[in-house]
């Protein structure tokens, strides 16, 4: 890992974590790391396997073996497109629900910091500057509130066709943050070395552009 140029991302759901992400890592021209992706993976492979989510050895066993490919924006598991599939709101909660399990975080490390090639890395998650990449040279923790982050959320389910509920989803985002915060390995927190950055009000756009220009400040 040493000498890649890491910028590292962390927040709470629907902050806008992965679109600032990714908008940044094409303007670099560094490589994307969705972290929150191998953790929908993994419940998504469990519940394929019939396997619980509070079944924490099970689960962890899935994780370590995972058959992914990111594929040119597709995420193949054991070859079947799954890119649609895990952002649905129930994969969400259960990639929450696992999540929550040291044995799982612990198995998806190495995957993780395998991403960290050169000449750099966006990486977006819930601890990507606080464990996986310690040594990022900038770090981030973006939010918003609660009620904005549900209305994104809403929005995107009916851009994509889908049923939404806004209360549903304010009460879903406020237990995951609840157990994000609450987990006993990598809790969802802003760290010391990490800036805050609150997208309440602002566009994609002046985000990307904040984002940015800390980046060029640090480096």
């Amino acid at each position: 890992m040493s000498g890649v140029a890491i910028l590292a991302i962390d927040g709470p759901s629907a902050s806008g974590k992965g679109s600032v992400a990714q908008r940044v890592a094409e303007v670099l021209g560094f490589a994307y790391l969705d972290s929150g992706a191998l953790y929908r993976l993994t419940a998504l492979a469990a519940q394929q396997a019939g396997v619980d989510w509070c079944n924490e050895p099970a689960v962890a066993r899935i994780a370590q073996s995972l058959d992914v490919c990111f594929d040119n924006g597709r995420i193949l598991l054991a070859g079947q497109d799954v890119s649609a599939l895990i952002r649905s709101e129930s994969i969400g909660a259960g990639a929450s629900q696992v999540a929550a399990f040291s044995a799982v975080r612990r198995a998806l490390l190495a995957r993780q910091r395998a991403f960290s090639l050169g000449p750099g890395l966006v990486a977006d998650g819930r601890d990507m500057g606080s464990v996986v990449f310690p040594q990022a040279q900038l770090k981030i923790f973006l939010t918003a509130t609660a009620e904005v982050r549900a209305k994104r959320r809403y929005q995107q389910l009916i851009d994509r066709g889908e049923l939404a509920d806004l209360l549903a989803i304010m009460r879903d985002l406020q237990s995951r943050d609840e157990r994000d915060a609450a987990r006993a390995e990598a809790p969802l927190r802003q760290w010391h070395d990490a800036l805050l950055l609150d997208t309440s009000e602002l566009s994609l756009d002046q985000v990307v552009e904040c984002v940015l220009s800390w980046w060029k400040t640090r480096t």
